[in-house]
């Protein structure tokens, strides 16, 4: 399985030559396995992703998280949505008020988008994320309900026996007097547990955190916390906040990687790992 970050920051898109390195364009998660190509939401970051993919034909799914723009605001910018050759599959939270055509076709159609959902040029099926574990290829996804505003999913991929856990966007220490809570009253936990890779939320400082209760995020501390309790093998820190400069990101970074436990990353634009 090989996992590429296009996008890692959260909120809204934040370019400029203070987040060069960690990059400035929203969440998009490449992953491949032998026989799928999967992408984990499509905040802007998945503009730069659809130029590589010019030349694909076939199938190609995306996996959304949840639909606040910056996990969506990519998606009419993606070139393979209007290449004939290809048959899209567009993943995404269940509802109980709308479908999920309903809830995108709010955004992609006028005023606030050109092009709407039912132009686009792909073969495009819409799928509700379901309760049991489905697969796509030779990958096994199990998507669950996560704690952040709206209706959430966190995912867990396993293929070629590795295993990648997804939760940019997360707040499992919400109403805890404590975290972390034990394993079966943690938002999220069974979708990290033991995994590869986790790339999680880590948006906000220790000090930011108490003045962003309930906004849906994690500090970088909780974030540690959990991929401790979850015994992952990787930890990569990720949906960072806009305000948040790179020197920053390489200072709140630097102080997780002196502990024992996982190894810590810095989500950056273009990062790449191959899980073998």
């Amino acid at each position: 399985m090989i996992v590429r970050l296009w996008g890692t920051r959260g909120s809204v898109a934040s370019p400029g030559p203070e987040t060069i390195r960690y990059g400035g364009n929203t969440a998009c998660v490449e992953v491949r396995t032998d026989d799928a190509l999967l992408v984990l939401d499509a905040g802007t970051g998945i503009r730069r992703l659809g130029t590589t993919l010019r030349q694909h034909r076939g199938r190609i799914d995306i996996l959304l998280t949840h639909l606040h723009l910056d996990h969506l605001q990519g998606i009419g910018f993606f070139e393979p949505c209007f290449q004939p050759g290809v048959e899209l599959h567009i993943w995404g939270p269940p509802s109980t008020t709308q479908d999920l055509r309903e809830r995108l076709a709010r955004y992609l159609s006028p005023p606030l988008f050109p092009v709407r959902l039912r132009d686009l040029g792909s073969r495009v099926s819409l799928h509700d994320v379901p309760a049991e574990p489905f697969t796509i290829g030779s990958a096994t996804v199990s998507g669950e309900a996560v704690i952040h505003p709206g209706p959430t999913v966190g995912y867990r991929i396993s293929s070629g026996g590795r295993t990648l856990a997804y939760l940019p966007d997360h707040e499992p220490a919400l109403g805890a007097p404590s975290f972390p809570l034990s394993p079966d009253w943690t938002s999220g936990h069974r979708l990290a547990a033991d995994a590869d890779l986790l790339i999680h939320d880590a948006q906000y400082t220790e000090a930011e955190y108490p003045g962003h209760v309930g906004w849906g995020h994690s500090s970088l501390e909780h974030t540690w916390a959990f991929a401790v309790q979850a015994a992952v093998r990787r930890l990569v820190t990720f949906h960072h906040d806009p305000s948040h400069a790179d020197d920053q990101l390489d200072d709140l970074v630097t102080h997780l990687q002196g502990r024992d436990g996982p190894e810590v990353i810095g989500g950056r634009e273009g990062l790449g790992f191959s899980l073998v």
